[in-house]
């Protein structure tokens, strides 16, 4: 009896084990990172900017998952066609640091609003937001709408999201949540990533990139943290808010998004009317890599 006990307790426990001995960020890492670090409220951000030293500013915000280096390719083509690009790594992903505290709509907030007053930038600035990305740029049009020249939303979360039944788990049960979270997300997320490995990318590397993400401490909890935050509930007010404001809305979607499903795209017609929209045909959740040209063409065709 005793020893089923002690084997229970150990099957519980070795997630949580794996993950305390998992590599921490550190300065030593970063020292070989692309780009600077700035110390903002919550930590440091690792962020990067591309392309001209003047022009248009975007800044890009990327999704759950894989972090700022998803824009590399977008970003060598918006500065081809003039623009200036700050993109930069969320907490819990890629160089930034791992700090505590639910990843809701605040806590982004926060890290993007730090990260602007630390490059000095006021207003006047396309946001572009992808997948969760969309969530985060969602919310902080509606909050600062005068600051913004366009908002771009490429399969932007807050509106549908496919949710299957153990990530639904991990988002509304604690602790059970956990534990399936770092039981099993580091094999999803390598088979999911894997499957893409044959299709075109405007990022080299970029499934070998993102499974290396799984070596990090602190970044499985990060995504758990955001989907039980940002990704908890949808944005319809934000977006009925942004219906209401003279801020340029621009939507491009993947036809074959499985994460974001096509349908998405009525949902946010319907709560602004003013926004305009793209579809990306043949193109997954992947797009912003896989379908670089085609996004960033309907960006500069569509942005007003």
């Amino acid at each position: 009896m005793i020893a089923w006990v002690a084997l229970i307790a150990l099957v519980i426990a070795a997630p949580f084990g794996v993950e305390a001995f998992r590599s921490p960020m550190s300065e030593e890492v970063r020292a070989g990172a692309p780009g600077r670090f700035a110390p903002l409220s919550q930590g440091t951000t690792h962020y990067r900017w591309i392309g001209p030293t003047r022009g248009p500013i975007a800044v890009c915000v990327h999704g759950l998952t894989t972090p700022s280096f998803v824009w590399e390719g977008m970003a060598r083509q918006l500065s081809e066609a003039g623009y200036r690009v700050l993109i930069y790594d969320l907490y819990g992903r890629g160089y930034s640091d791992r700090p505590p505290g639910r990843q809701n709509r605040d806590f982004f907030l926060r890290q993007l609003d730090d990260l602007l007053g630390n490059q000095g930038i006021e207003d006047d600035f396309t946001l572009i937001g992808y997948s969760m990305g969309g969530a985060i740029a969602t919310a902080f049009a509606e909050a600062n709408p005068g600051r913004l020249r366009q908002l771009i939303l490429i399969a932007p979360a807050g509106i549908r999201i496919t949710v299957g039944p153990t990530m639904r788990i991990v988002r509304d049960i604690p602790l059970l949540g956990d534990w399936l979270a770092l039981t099993f997300f580091p094999h999803s997320h390598r088979k999911a990533t894997e499957a893409e490995r044959s299709l075109p990318s405007a990022v080299p590397d970029i499934v070998d990139r993102q499974q290396a993400e799984l070596r990090w401490r602190g970044y499985i909890p990060a995504v758990v943290s955001s989907l039980r935050g940002i990704l908890a509930g949808d944005q319809q007010q934000a977006h009925r808010s942004l219906a209401q404001s003279d801020l340029p809305v621009t939507a491009i979607w993947a036809r074959e998004d499985r994460m974001i499903p096509i349908r998405a795209m009525g949902d946010l017609a319907q709560w602004n009317r003013t926004a305009l929209h793209e579809v990306i045909n043949g193109a997954g959740h992947g797009l912003p890599y896989t379908h670089t040209r085609e996004v960033v063409t309907a960006m500069l065709e569509l942005g007003r």
